[in-house]
C-alpha cells in the first residue's frame, strides 16, 4: 500500500470531516508528494492547519471550496493524481428535511467531481458511499445510490481520458461526527436517558481503521466502475446502549421511535447487485453492470453465494462492541 500512494499528489474532498482528516492521517504515513484537503468548512481547516503544522509546508495544502462549484475544482484538481470524494451531506433526517440541497451536493457535487477530474486528467477517483445507497428508503441513501450510478456511469463516457472512478460503501463509521456511539457516549456522562428509536433496529458497524482500510484498497483495486464493500459485524442498537451503558454508567433509556426516513435494518448490496458480486475472506467487490460477468476476474475473490442484511446477520454481543468502539 505504501509504494502504490508513495510520491502521489492526492486530493480529499471533504478533508475536515471525519473520514477525510482520518484518511489524510494514513496517506501521510504513506510519503506523498501532497495532500489537498478541500472543505467548505472554514475552522475545521484552520484546525488542522495547526494539527500539521511544521509539516504543513512541505505535504498538506488547505482549499476552502464547494463541491457544488465546478470552476473551484477545476483548479483544486490541477496535477492530483488521486482524488478521494469524501464531501457529502450524510444525516439521514437532515438529508430527509432538505432534499434539495441534499441533491445540490451529494448528486450535483459529485458531477462536478467527476467533470473536474476528467479535464484534469485525474488518474483515480474513489467515492466514499453509505450501505445506505442499497433499497435506499431516504433521501439520504437516494443521493448516494445515485451519486454512485454517476461514478460508475462516468468510466463509460470519459473517452480519451484514462480516469479510473470506482466507489466503496462502509456502514456507520465508529465515532464519526453525529453518529451513534458519540451520542449515546455525550447522554451517559450528561445523564441524560439514551434516546433509542428502536430496540430491535440493526446497523453495521465498522471501526475507523477499518474504514480507511476500505478507501485506500479500494484505491489500489479499482479499474473502474467497482462498488467495494468491507464485510461488517451487525449491532443491534439496543444491545450497543446496554454496552455503553456497562462502561459509562447506567442511565434510562428513552424509546423515541424511528425517525424520517430511517429503515429497521441496512444491507450490504440489493439481490441484484448480488448476481454480479464477488468476494474474499475481508470483503465484497461488485462488477460493473457493464461488464460480461462471466469474463470477470479478481485475484482471490469467488462469486459470491450469500449475503446477510444487518437484521439477520449475527449480532455482536456486549463485550464484542465494546472493543470495536474503543
Amino acid at each position: 500500500m505504501k509504494d502504490f500512494y508513495k510520491d502521489k499528489q492526492i486530493l480529499i474532498t471533504g478533508g475536515a470531516g471525519h473520514i477525510g482528516q482520518l484518511l489524510s492521517d494514513r496517506l501521510l504515513e504513506f510519503n506523498p508528494e501532497v495532500v489537498r484537503l478541500l472543505d467548505t468548512h472554514e475552522n475545521g481547516l484552520f484546525n488542522l492547519r495547526q494539527k500539521y503544522q511544521g509539516i504543513a509546508g512541505e505535504k498538506v495544502r488547505f482549499l476552502l471550496g464547494d463541491i457544488r462549484d465546478l470552476n473551484r475544482l477545476r483548479y483544486a484538481f490541477n496535477g492530483i493524481d488521486i482524488v478521494f470524494h469524501a464531501a457529502a451531506y450524510k444525516h439521514v433526517v437532515e438529508c430527509e428535511y432538505n432534499p434539495i440541497d441534499a441533491v445540490e451536493t451529494n448528486i450535483n457535487g459529485t458531477s462536478n467531481v467527476i467533470r473536474a477530474a476528467l479535464e484534469n486528467n485525474v488518474q483515480k477517483v474513489i467515492f466514499t458511499s453509505s450501505d445506505k445507497a442499497a433499497n435506499p428508503s431516504n433521501s439520504m441513501g437516494a443521493t448516494k445510490l445515485l451519486a454512485e450510478k454517476l461514478m460508475i456511469a462516468a468510466n463509460s463516457y470519459r473517452g480519451t481520458h484514462g480516469t479510473i472512478f470506482a466507489c466503496c460503501r462502509f456502514g456507520n463509521v465508529v465515532r464519526s461526527s453525529g453518529s451513534v456511539v458519540p451520542l449515546f457516549e455525550e447522554q451517559i456522562k450528561q445523564g441524560k436517558g439514551i434516546t433509542i428509536t428502536d430496540p430491535d433496529m440493526t446497523r453495521f458497524l465498522v471501526s475507523n481503521d477499518k474504514a480507511i482500510e476500505l478507501v485506500l484498497r479500494s484505491g489500489i483495486l479499482a479499474n473502474g466502475g467497482e462498488v467495494f464493500i468491507f464485510k461488517m459485524p451487525s449491532i443491534k442498537i439496543d444491545i450497543l446502549a446496554d454496552a455503553m451503558m456497562q462502561k459509562y454508567g447506567t442511565v434510562p433509556k428513552k424509546i423515541i421511535g424511528k425517525k424520517a426516513g430511517e429503515k429497521m435494518y441496512e444491507e450490504l448490496m440489493t439481490e441484484e447487485e448480488k448476481l454480479r458480486a464477488f468476494e474474499n475472506e475481508e470483503m465484497y467487490v461488485i462488477s460493473p453492470t457493464t461488464t460480461d460477468i462471466n469474463h470477470v476476474s479478481y485475484e482471490g475473490f469467488t462469486k459470491i453465494d450469500k449475503i446477510s442484511n444487518s437484521r439477520d446477520a449475527e449480532h455482536l454481543d456486549k463485550d464484542e462492541i465494546l472493543r470495536l468502539i474503543e
